[in-house]
């Protein structure tokens, strides 16, 4: 039986709207499948994807998606730009009242999306990080080498913001809308992650984590990010942490009462 508090918090999901921002890169093979589940979860949902100058016929397949689902929104990217240029974009056209980052490929479950929500619904938090080392949700095993570069660019991070993330490179990142569109996005690439980590910390804003369920690819897969990708995130670290200034805690409203938007429509 679901008790009173249960219930109130059951009847705002139904009665919020969550933007989804999918950036797309030649995921063909996974798109279909990845957008069914996203648009399988009980709640309303806008979905942004925005295609990064795919070559393999995700674009098309996007643009029968678009037809079919009206929740739906594709923008075309005019060249290959990057992940936090997709991510940019997508961010920019939301209109829900919380936003989260959602990679195409099929690592990270929707169905986590209620137990990310929660601690914003619930008024504590601004912002919610999925973290992939905490929590009992299953978890594919894969490369040790990648676990321990994760958690090393994680200590440097909590070093540089003076908060205590377990997982600064997790994809699912969930915010307020008014609060992601008021942080201006300078990478265009994979150094997002540190970038918006940094920026969040700098401004005060409450930062929650919730465990989440991770079923990572291998590179034969899919997998894109490298040691590349390590080395400039921790550039990004640095750099950041150098030239953010400390702000104010950003004005935050509180979460939607049942039945109540914080968007008109």
């Amino acid at each position: 039986m679901i008790n009173c508090a249960d219930r109130t918090q059951v009847v705002t999901i139904f009665c919020m709207k969550l933007s989804v921002v999918m950036p797309v890169y030649n995921e063909c093979s996974t798109l279909r499948p990845m957008i069914e589940r996203v648009l399988g979860v009980p709640m309303e949902i806008e979905l942004l994807c925005v295609d990064d100058g795919s070559r393999d016929g995700s674009r098309e397949i996007l643009g029968e998606l678009e037809k079919q689902h009206a929740q739906i929104r594709v923008f075309l990217q005019p060249s290959n730009m990057g992940k936090g240029a997709a991510l940019r974009r997508g961010i920019q056209e939301a209109t829900g009242d919380f936003v989260i980052i959602q990679d195409a490929d099929l690592e990270y479950d929707p169905t986590d999306y209620p137990q990310l929500l929660d601690p914003l619904l619930a008024g504590k938090a601004d912002v919610v990080y999925g973290s992939r080392f905490m929590g009992g949700g299953p978890h594919r095993v894969l490369y040790f080498w990648h676990s321990v570069g994760n958690w090393l660019l994680t200590l440097i991070s909590n070093c540089l913001t003076n908060i205590n993330l377990s997982d600064m490179e997790t994809c699912y990142k969930v915010f307020r809308r008014n609060v992601i569109q008021a942080i201006p996005i300078e990478e265009n690439r994979f150094g997002f992650e540190p970038e918006i980590t940094v920026k969040v910390a700098r401004r005060n804003l409450r930062i929650y984590e919730v465990g989440i369920s991770y079923s990572g690819r291998t590179y034969e897969e899919g997998k894109k990010i490298g040691w590349k990708d390590g080395f400039r995130a921790l550039y990004c670290l640095f750099k950041y942490s150098l030239k953010e200034p400390r702000a104010k805690a950003a004005p935050v409203k509180s979460a939607p009462a049942p039945g109540q938007s914080t968007i008109s429509r």
